[in-house]
C-alpha cells in the first residue's frame, strides 16, 4: 500500500484520471476509442466491482457533450 490506498484503488483512480484528461483533449471518437483502451487493460488488475465502476464512469463521461470552447479549439485546428 502507498499513500494508504490499495493498489488496485490508486489504479481505479488514475483510470478515471485518465479519462478526464482525455475528456477534456481529445476529439469525441479518439475519446471513446482511449476509453474502451482503459477499460480493456483496467480489467486485468481491477476487482470486478471496480470495473464495474470504471465502466459506469467511463459510460457517463461519453454521454457527456463537450463543452462549447473545446469544440470550438479542436475545429479550428482541424
Amino acid at each position: 500500500m502507498q499513500g494508504g490506498l490499495p493498489l488496485n484503488d490508486q489504479i481505479l483512480r488514475a483510470c478515471k484520471e485518465l479519462i478526464d484528461d482525455a475528456k477534456m483533449g481529445c476529439a469525441d471518437l479518439v475519446f471513446k476509442e482511449i476509453c474502451l483502451e482503459i477499460l480493456s487493460r483496467a480489467g486485468h488488475v481491477l476487482t470486478e466491482r471496480q470495473f464495474k465502476q470504471l465502466a459506469a464512469y467511463a459510460s457517463e463521461k461519453m454521454k457527456e457533450k463537450m463543452s462549447f470552447e473545446l469544440q470550438q479549439e479542436l475545429a479550428m485546428n482541424k
